[in-house]
């Protein structure tokens, strides 16, 4: 169990079923062609996962220091996971996840396209090790790189099977793919910022540069509350022109409930809220709004379908 909460399998889990949920709940309905099988695309999923896996273990050997202030009951490096097992546990992972990334790469004839797990991987770890302590880079990185996990979606399943009788349909649900990664990253870099709030005793005391330590918990917040009207914003405007000038009840009624009415709790709350309970609770809110915003695709689909 201890190796499974060194990999933050909880948050794997939620990667997998982003991934597994746009693939066979969206992507499959489309009556568009897909460059991988159904096997190959798990095994881009493992990929994803095990370079993930990689991450938060690298992380955690770095962040012994920190977390042994912000979170020092669940630190388990140096406690009951040695340090050099951590190690071992990462250069595993990480190795077979851009392996599977190189077989990928040569089944859609696209060898070049290994350099991407490469690139994710080496992030992970200067992340680890350097950026995440320069103001809003590491955010910004850690959001980006989710992104990327949707977008990859596309790389490997669509553009390959791309050609000019189908190109007009691809780049429409490459389209879809690409708004659906810019408010995942959106979303998580405030979540990241607020998480910064929570841990900003064990930062400071490592001297580490993040908006909560420059500017203080009081200002952080409220940036955060007018950052977070951008993707309200967003959302509303695309709800407004796709669903509900079209008629598609269903979705909007699913975006109005799980996803705009727990955001709006979030800005209300975050600009008045001074202690790490209050900051852990509010980043929990946020991973609910990640839960439910990981089912808009199937639904939209699904209300097109049955749209009379």
């Amino acid at each position: 169990m201890k190796y499974l909460q060194l990999i933050r399998y909880q948050n794997l889990l939620l990667l997998a079923l982003m991934q597994l949920i746009l693939r066979f709940g969206f992507l499959k309905e489309q009556n568009c062609s897909l460059a991988l099988s159904n096997f190959q695309y798990v095994m881009l999923v493992l990929a994803t996962l095990f370079i993930a896996a990689g991450g938060y273990v690298i992380n955690d050997i770095f962040d012994q220091d920190t977390d042994a202030i912000n979170k020092p009951d669940k630190v388990l490096i140096g406690k009951t996971i040695k340090e050099s097992v951590a190690y071992n546990l990462y250069v595993g992972v990480t190795i077979t996840g851009v392996c599977i990334g190189f077989y990928l790469s040569n089944v859609i004839d696209k060898p070049n396209f290994a350099a991407l797990f490469i690139l994710i991987a080496a992030t992970l770890y200067f992340y680890a090790t350097t950026l995440k302590q320069m103001l809003l880079i590491g955010n910004i990185i850690v959001a980006l790189l989710l992104a990327i996990s949707v977008l990859i979606i596309g790389v490997f399943d669509l553009f390959p099977v791309t050609y000019a009788e189908n190109q007009r349909q691809m780049i429409q649900i490459f389209s879809i793919l690409i708004d659906y990664a810019f408010f995942a990253f959106l979303l998580h870099l405030i979540r990241e910022i607020t998480k910064d709030l929570e841990d900003i005793k064990g930062d400071d005391h490592q001297g580490m540069s993040t908006l909560a330590i420059r500017l203080g918990i009081s200002k952080t917040t409220k940036l955060i509350a007018v950052l977070s009207l951008i993707p309200i914003g967003l959302l509303l405007n695309y709800m407004y022109r796709y669903f509900v000038l079209n008629d598609l009840h269903l979705i909007t009624i699913y975006s109005i409930i799980f996803i705009i009415a727990p955001f709006l709790y979030f800005t209300i709350k975050i600009a008045t809220a001074k202690t790490k309970t209050e900051f852990h609770h509010l980043s929990t809110v946020l991973k609910w709004v990640v839960f439910f915003g990981l089912f808009l695709l199937p639904i939209l689909t699904y209300n097109i379908q049955h749209h009379a």
